[in-house]
């Protein structure tokens, strides 16, 4: 098969290990910057040109789209849809896992677990958003924010009020989120692939520290998680539309609680902790499901 990859960077990990992958087992792949991609939107002949070049023939695309590139990712992606290319996973899937507060709402309307979350415009109402999620300690967390930026642990009644009226006063969207205690500064990464997680990693904060997240100084090792957590982050996937996803699970007294459902995990710190060629398993999905007319929404997403 020939297999698209749009990454901004060849050299990074994922995208090279995907390359990999696919030409071990025999494919031919391009690594596509998706920002120098332009389109010609036209009613029965889509295109896509690329550096000059017009980009045909292919027949999947693994999207490895950054969170800060979505919205123009997302439309060169929709283009390759509209053009029977099969996405490993689909434009519209990312869109909702880019959109934490859309997220959330899904996953809740399907009963799956989460943090009480509050959500508010209105400063007005700062008090009782606090109240509304159990009062401090609380997360507040910006919608935008990625790999544990702009998440804030605020400890106190008025660290609370202060901190959510900031970030309103920046006119910016926010998340207010109980703060799971039980959980030690510790989150679970599910990697769901197709109707399985195919590995997990135990993610550990770094000492005074509550964000896990490995940019920021967390650690990770293997675990082994319970059938209820397994059916929570397949659940969870599915939900949103993604056939690949990083499930980020905690575990709290009335158990598993999903923080964020991740539509372009990194494989590095997945792989490196467990050993597992998660990058193999990705392409042997694309083989057994690429294929013409696959591609639920054909870009109608």
């Amino acid at each position: 098969m020939r297999i698209a990859i749009l990454s901004r960077h060849a050299t990074l990990y994922s995208t090279r290990r995907l390359v990999e992958a696919a030409r071990a087992r025999g494919h031919e792949t391009k690594v596509i910057d998706v920002l120098r991609c332009y389109m010609n939107i036209t009613s029965h002949a889509p295109t896509i040109h690329y550096k000059g070049d017009d980009l045909t023939d292919f027949d999947a695309v693994i999207p490895r789209i950054g969170a800060s590139v979505t919205f123009y990712g997302t439309a060169v992606l929709r283009q390759f849809e509209m053009m029977d290319v099969y996405p490993l996973n689909e434009s519209v899937a990312i869109s909702r896992a880019r959109d934490k507060l859309r997220s959330l709402q899904l996953l809740a309307r399907k009963g799956i677990g989460l943090p009480i979350t509050g959500f508010a415009h209105a400063p007005d109402d700062v008090q009782d958003l606090i109240k509304m999620v159990g009062g401090p300690p609380l997360v507040i967390k910006l919608l935008e924010g990625t790999q544990g930026i702009g998440v804030v642990l605020a400890e106190t009644q008025q660290a609370a009020e202060s901190v959510i009226e900031a970030f309103m006063g920046l006119k910016v969207n926010i998340l207010v989120q109980e703060y799971i205690k039980e959980a030690n500064g510790a989150d679970i990464r599910c990697f769901v692939i197709g109707d399985k997680v195919v590995a997990t990693m135990k993610r550990q904060a770094k000492p005074g520290e509550f964000r896990s997240n490995l940019h920021r100084g967390g650690t990770a090792s293997p675990i082994r998680i319970t059938p209820e957590e397994r059916s929570t982050a397949v659940r969870a996937a599915r939900i949103i539309g993604l056939n690949v996803a990083g499930v980020d699970i905690l575990r709290s007294n009335h158990g598993p609680v999903v923080m964020e459902v991740n539509s372009s995990p990194g494989l590095k710190g997945i792989e490196g902790t467990t050993g597992k060629d998660i990058a193999g398993l990705m392409i042997e999905f694309i083989e057994k499901n690429a294929a013409l007319g696959k591609t639920r929404t054909r870009g109608q997403g």
